[in-house]
């Protein structure tokens, strides 16, 4: 043997094509069977807004009419009747240092989590890549009428996040220890059991368990690392595969510590810290648009135009509405039922309160910072500097990726920007990825028990998907992710249309409970 041969060999691929070759086919297939169409129309498409439409019709738009209600629910001026005497009876929780144990959330007095700190961390693990990257992505694949749509999906996906967020404080598990599990697993099971269909219930339960811990390692986790890697290689100038393979390692290490060695006292600086880079967010583009006042009109005009005349090559009307409601669908996740698990380890006795905070969800997240990036984003191409609806984007005949298009963007604007937009990027990531790795955790617990083994052994996977998502390519990872969290639309809504008439009877309840009529009140 050639031993010198043997030291010098050089494989053919990369980590990174090795990775690429492998998640492309799974991409691919996943892809065809979640967006299956049925009349030329993608299935998960008709369940997401006729789900939506009949819940907001059903609940007499109350993504509307009980906005203001959501708001002083959030500002706690039912708070003293939330905690008075009511014959509903609450779990004791496992309270250790004023913290509910194995639960996500912002510590607060007494192992009590209001509706605001509830919002809060919730808000924290929606808004990042799905706003910074997807709006981008979004925009390059259909043009900026794809953000009509998104704000239409934003909208309705309002009425969405309020059924299964309801849904998942009322039928919430409580373990011998008091630990709080809920989520669509538990809706589905006791939910189901409630109206004579446990068998079924049982099915749909096991079926969402499965593809949520396949969405925690794609659009929870590779995704979030995908995106970070390319923003810190873009920044820093490092080239080459290997480059998003280290990155990955060191992203690995630091959630790692986070969800192995103590999620509670770390992610305390995690969801101070993920905040403030959000208000930076927000300040930076309200700065960039009203530097820009003279052509808002002219890009929400732009938006609306598209919105039903696309741009040629993405096939139509139909193309551009299905870009639109995905990205939002990845970025809010209403009706994927994901918020639902974080949402169930609030403590009251009123579950539509919670559904009501919840709400305000999509509102933050896609109308309005989603809407933002998007003017960014549109004011950038003003001057026509690519084409909308190629598919990608090439500047300077250089193809840009998602969070790079958005960074270059507000780099234009504001010079220094870049490196702030990477910190908050990084930080959205981690954030995400922790608040995934819960979701995912859960569901990992309900399909094998909640042992040691079963917590360790999906930590270790999760971790490894950090590394293969930095060191893969962006379509790849981006097709995996899309099919993964799409992909728990169809459990969770089949299970959300048999049972939002219990919403409506916890609705009513809590009407009564705080006086406010059941019909529309200018007071609320």
């Amino acid at each position: 043997m050639d031993l010198n041969r043997l030291l010098s060999f050089e494989p053919e691929k990369g980590i990174d094509e090795i990775i690429n070759d492998a998640f492309t086919p799974i991409a691919d297939a996943w892809g065809n069977i979640v967006l299956f169409r049925v009349f030329d129309i993608p299935f998960i498409l008709i369940l997401l807004v006729g789900g939506a439409l009949v819940f907001t019709i059903f609940f007499s738009f109350v993504n509307i009419r009980r906005f203001p209600l959501s708001i002083n629910i959030v500002r706690g001026k039912y708070d003293h009747i939330e905690q008075g005497a009511d014959p509903v009876t609450t779990p004791n929780l496992n309270v250790v240092d004023g913290d509910i144990v194995d639960t996500i959330r912002i510590e607060g007095k007494e192992g009590e989590v209001s509706h605001f700190q509830a919002l809060a961390t919730a808000v924290s693990g929606t808004v990042g890549l799905g706003n910074i990257a997807g709006v981008a992505l979004a925009i390059a694949l259909g043009g900026p009428g794809a953000t009509f749509w998104m704000i239409v999906c934003g909208l309705l996906g309002m009425s969405t996040k309020f059924v299964e967020c309801t849904l998942g404080v009322k039928y919430r598990d409580v373990g011998e220890d008091g630990t709080v599990y809920g989520g669509p697993m538990y809706y589905l099971t006791k939910g189901f059991a409630d109206i004579g269909k446990s068998g079924l219930g049982k099915v749909l339960a096991a079926i969402f368990a499965v593809l949520c811990v396949g969405a925690s390692f794609g659009g929870g986790n590779a995704a979030q690392s995908n995106q970070a890697a390319s923003q810190l290689a873009s920044l820093v100038g490092m080239e080459g595969g290997s480059s998003g393979t280290i990155i990955g390692v060191i992203l690995a290490v630091i959630v790692g510590i986070v969800i192995i060695g103590g999620i509670k006292r770390i992610a305390q600086v995690t969801e101070k810290v993920v905040p403030f880079m959000a208000g930076i967010y927000v300040a930076a583009c309200l700065f960039i648009i009203f530097s820009n006042f003279s052509f808002i009109d002219d890009a929400f005009g732009l938006i609306f135009k598209n919105a039903f005349t696309p741009e040629a090559g993405l096939g139509g009307l139909f193309g551009v509405l299905i870009v639109g409601f995905q990205r939002a669908a990845f970025s809010n996740e209403a009706g994927a039922g994901s918020a639902s698990i974080a949402h169930s380890a609030v403590k009251t006795k009123y579950p539509a309160s919670e559904g009501l905070v919840a709400l305000l969800e999509p509102f933050i997240d896609t109308v309005v910072i989603c809407t933002m990036t998007a003017l960014v984003i549109i004011m950038y191409n003003s001057a026509g500097i690519f084409e909308y609806g190629g598919g990608s984007v090439v500047i300077d005949g250089m193809e840009v990726e998602g969070a790079v298009l958005t960074s270059m963007a507000f780099e234009a604007a504001i010079p220094w920007f870049p490196y702030v937009l990477t910190l908050a990027i990084v930080l959205f990531a981690i954030s995400t990825m922790i608040s995934w790795s819960y979701y995912g955790l859960q569901a990992w617990m309900y399909l094998f028990g909640k042992s040691k083994a079963a917590d360790l052994s999906y930590k270790v996977l999760f971790l490894l998907f950090i590394v293969v998502g930095a060191a893969a390519n962006m379509s790849a990872v981006w097709g995996f992710s899309d099919a993964m969290i799409l992909a728990l639309v169809f459990p969770n809504m089949f299970g959300l249309f048999f049972l939002f008439p219990k919403v409506k009877e916890e609705l009513n309840r809590y009407l009564d409970a705080i006086g406010v009529k059941r019909f529309f009140n200018a007071d609320e």
